[in-house]
């Protein structure tokens, strides 16, 4: 069963993962190789270079035309970008990317058909769930986990495709069975590629493949104080019995109770934190683990609990200010 905090985050992937499909068809975003240039919200967005090559405007304005049409949002994208990780880690795959919630949900079935989120596990995981419910892994799943990596790779090869080429031409051509040799390729092989990549290394890709996640990465490991996931120390014989819950619900294959540069792949999904607090539900204290920013994230960086009474007056202490020792790190034995 999932938390409230994972059934936003839910609510946050499929929202963004529809725009992703939709936006090449609303004409919301989509780089048109037959006009040569990006429709942004319906308009044409140039760089400007038509009148200077027509003669009507001066290179000077041609310059000025291309900074500000490409240049400057590029920039403010990229900057945007890389201090929102810097502060928050990769909240963008964990929240938003279209790829990581299709990693998730094979995991799930995976899981499902087999004990293991990933044909790269070495061992099935507990049958009891983190909520206290039981899960025997079933082959009858297997089917389905096939037939959902196919569909969305032929989904994402479709997307892709219309982000190139004019939607409706795609989507007429598709339904009518009128596909051009080219269009026909590019579907044919990008879908067997996003196959085999979703079936067998989906996770590779996230880890080490991706350039987005890559440099969310190195931002947030370039900040001490940016957000991650703490564990209280002080606690840490209450959750002995838990067979490792946190490290089980990691999608990425991480775990959680360790130093940040061991955890430079976290997608900040919280889907540890929903699984601490859903094993310690009766337990007056709640989870042990806890989202935490500022000084108070300090532990997970060093492996050393912070002294309160060095910290300088009015510092941020993260979102347990009575308790900075949340953020402490246990070293997974």
């Amino acid at each position: 069963m999932r938390t409230s905090q994972q059934k936003r985050r839910l609510l946050w992937q499929g929202s963004f993962f529809a725009l992703f499909v939709l936006a090449p068809p609303l004409d919301i975003l989509r780089l048109d190789l037959t006009q040569g240039h990006f429709i942004l919200f319906g308009l044409d967005w140039t760089l400007g270079l038509d009148a200077y090559r027509a003669g009507l405007t001066t290179s000077g304005e041609a310059a000025f035309a291309l900074l500000w049409r490409g240049g400057l949002p590029l920039a403010l994208l990229v900057v945007g970008g890389i201090y929102a990780a810097w502060r928050w880690g990769r909240l963008y795959c964990g929240w938003l990317c279209p790829h990581f919630s299709v990693v998730e949900l094979i995991n799930g079935l995976m899981l499902r058909s087999s004990g293991k989120p990933s044909l790269w596990e070495k061992m099935p995981l507990p049958e009891r769930q983190p909520d206290g419910a039981l899960r025997p892994p079933n082959r009858a799943w297997w089917p389905l986990t096939w037939l959902a990596a196919g569909f969305f790779a032929f989904l994402w090869a479709l997307t892709l495709l219309t982000y190139l080429l004019p939607p409706f031409e795609i989507y007429h051509n598709l339904l009518h069975g009128e596909l051009t040799p080219n269009q026909f390729r590019f579907l044919g092989v990008a879908s067997v590629l996003l196959f085999i990549e979703f079936m067998f290394a989906r996770h590779l890709f996230c880890r080490f493949g991706c350039a987005v996640g890559l440099f969310q990465s190195l931002a947030w490991m370039g900040n001490d104080r940016a957000l991650v996931v703490g564990f209280n120390t002080k606690r840490a014989a209450e959750c002995s019995n838990c067979n490792n819950a946190c490290d089980n619900a990691c999608p990425m294959r991480l775990k959680p109770r360790t130093m940040k540069r061991k955890m430079f792949t976290c997608t900040e999904c919280a889907a540890c934190v929903s699984a601490c607090d859903q094993v310690q539900a009766s337990n007056l204290h709640g989870g042990l683990l806890n989202w935490v920013e500022g000084d108070a994230a300090l532990p997970v960086v060093t492996g050393r609990p912070v002294d309160p009474t060095q910290l300088p007056s009015g510092s941020d202490k993260g979102e347990r200010r009575g308790d900075i020792r949340v953020s402490a790190v246990h070293p997974r034995s």
